[in-house]
């Protein structure tokens, strides 16, 4: 029934099943310090599973909570035939990493996600799943009314913007994890523990889109894995998938500046008009100011790079599972 001493940092790949015994969903759920919440999440989301007279397995991952959490996935493993996976991490490495964790065991034929802090309402599913039904290939939750604190709400405003950008896409809560998304966009990725999934990427690579308002509660119970910092490194990650854009706007700018300053010369050399006045000594220090601190983002960005890059080539999982058990 179960399988432990994964070799560290192997790719994990679904088991093989006759295209009868694949369920037509996988609800991926990441678990983080939710021993108080997680009985409550599981039996609603099943029941609302159940409702839907859809095929499904539900894969359950702790992202490395020292409470109770695991131990309350065990009991709704050994009880339940839908939950067909549970994971459990060495450490604390993020929800990102968890949903990967729980993408590369699941089999269903599309993908669930929701949060399991109940916050969200596993009994607005089926308003998601009318839309998928329609021909999306992506349904994604959208909190009009949302119940964070100051510090959640401000970096996710800024968040939103820049994967608009990213992603090419004018949704309106990037942020919110119930979604709904076609399997054959999630599994393109290969995600793993080297190959961590952006669902910006994803998102990026889709063209049917809906977005259906969900009703968001004051989380009761647990903490947030979402911290300031992680927040703030989110929106790092973001920065640079769409940091391309930036260079090249970045280029125009500085060649129109340049293709100015020739043509201020050529009219000075022909002419009395001027472009621009007397340069002064103040306009020079500006000048210099604005450059030193625009070299200085660049540099930024380039030595961004340069980090994921040497990251990427040491080959270190991004997690790496304790204890896994499969039906």
């Amino acid at each position: 029934m179960g399988d432990q001493g994964i070799p560290l940092g192997a790719p994990l790949t679904p088991h093989s099943n006759s295209t009868s015994s694949t369920p037509e969903f996988s609800a991926v759920i990441a678990c983080y310090y939710e021993e108080q919440s997680i009985d409550e999440f599981y039996t609603r989301l099943s029941r609302t599973l159940e409702s839907t007279g859809r095929s499904y397995e539900i894969v359950l991952v702790n992202d490395g909570s020292t409470d109770q959490t695991f131990e309350r996935l065990r009991s709704i493993f050994a009880k339940d035939s839908h939950v067909s996976v549970i994971v459990d991490f060495f450490r604390n490495a993020g929800q990102a990493c968890a949903m990967a964790a729980g993408m590369a065991e699941a089999r269903g034929r599309h993908f669930i996600f929701i949060d399991s802090d109940l916050q969200l309402d596993p009994e607005e599913l089926p308003q998601l799943l009318a839309e998928f039904d329609k021909g999306a290939d992506i349904v994604t939750g959208w909190r009009k009314e949302r119940h964070d604190s100051f510090f959640r709400t401000i970096p996710s405003k800024l968040a939103n913007a820049i994967m608009r950008k990213a992603s090419r896409h004018n949704l309106r809560d990037f942020g919110c994890t119930f979604k709904i998304v076609h399997g054959d966009l999630i599994r393109a990725f290969n995600c793993g523990p080297f190959n961590i999934l952006s669902l910006v990427d994803v998102i990026a690579r889709a063209q049917r889109i809906a977005e259906v308002p969900v009703t968001h509660h004051a989380r009761k119970y647990g903490k947030s894995g979402y911290t300031f910092r992680k927040l703030f490194l989110s929106n790092m990650d973001n920065v640079v998938r769409l940091s391309e854009e930036p260079f090249q706007i970045l280029g125009v700018v500085c060649l129109a500046l340049g293709a100015l300053f020739c043509l201020r010369i050529m009219v000075e050399m022909l002419s009395p008009f001027s472009i621009i006045g007397n340069i002064t000594n103040g306009l020079i220090l500006n000048i210099l100011v604005v450059a030193f601190l625009v070299t200085l983002a660049a540099l930024a960005a380039i030595g961004e790079y340069v980090i994921r890059s040497f990251v990427h080539l040491q080959r270190t999982p991004h997690y790496i599972i304790r204890e896994i058990h499969r039906k």
